[in-house]
């Protein structure tokens, strides 16, 4: 169980939170799909309040739908199986960024002490967890209510209809400095196979409808929106999943899965 003074579920409307309020509540720009982003930036709780934000960016259908699988968060055999699969190695890539980019000791058991931390787009916090035992203070932010209430009993946004202001939002929560990490999923024939077909409909790793193919982005597209925000993209990976083995590796293959690191463009 992490530590109170650690890992901070913030509800207070304050400068931090005003940024997010604004970029959900934003009018819709299209009606294409939501993107899907799950993303650690340097970064349990915040939910978009539906009541004080009738406009919100987020789509109501995604809302529902993740909202139904909530309780399973902290499952490891549930929906959210390849998420627990797939956390070691996220975190070992975060691991050796965040250090080498803060001249941290990776070797040591707390490398992350004296950083601050937000996971936006936390769920039920099950990367935030492992990085406040790594030392960090954590802020994670979630649209669900009942995610919220999950990662405090425990303890990077996905479905955005806007990308790019979402790339643009990181990049106002990150202090200077400071390192933006986003892992998500590539918009490629393989990926529709992968994720979509194999782990919806044949394997059942995952609900059908979890993910749509159109909202996914490709690395040359998240690397020019978060470009365009002031964010260069110094290193880029892929996350393996084997869903036969049910392990993940670190890769040079980002056809399906792909976590990227960023730091701030200083000219």
């Amino acid at each position: 169980m992490a530590s109170n003074q650690q890992l901070k579920a913030i509800r207070d409307p304050n400068r931090f939170f005003n940024t997010i309020r604004r970029f959900f509540s934003r009018q819709p720009t299209s009606t294409a799909p939501p993107s899907s982003f799950e993303s650690s930036t340097s970064d349990i709780s915040k939910s978009a309040d539906k009541k004080s934000q009738p406009d919100s960016s987020l789509n109501e259908l995604e809302l529902a739908k993740f909202s139904a699988i909530a309780d399973t968060w902290w499952d490891p055999e549930g929906p959210c199986k390849p998420l627990h699969a797939m956390n070691p190695t996220r975190l070992a890539f975060i691991r050796s960024t965040l250090c080498r980019h803060f001249r941290k000791d990776p070797s040591v058991a707390r490398p992350f002490e004296g950083l601050n931390i937000v996971d936006v787009g936390c769920g039920g916090g099950i990367l935030c967890e492992p990085l406040v035992r790594m030392g960090a203070t954590v802020t994670g932010i979630d649209a669900l209510e009942k995610n919220v209430k999950i990662a405090r009993l425990h303890a990077v946004i996905e479905h955005v209809e806007d990308p790019a202001e979402f790339c643009k939002t990181l990049a106002a929560l990150t202090n200077p400095g400071g390192a933006t990490v986003i892992s998500t999923i590539n918009r490629s024939l393989r990926s529709f196979a992968i994720a979509i077909v194999l782990a919806e409909y044949l394997l059942r790793l995952l609900p059908k409808g979890t993910h749509q193919w159109s909202s996914f982005v490709t690395p040359e597209e998240l690397e020019l929106m978060l470009r365009r925000a002031s964010i260069n993209v110094q290193e880029m990976a892929g996350l393996v999943y084997n869903p036969f083995t049910g392990r993940c590796s670190l890769s040079d293959d980002i056809s399906v899965n792909f976590i990227v690191f960023g730091t701030e463009n200083s000219q």
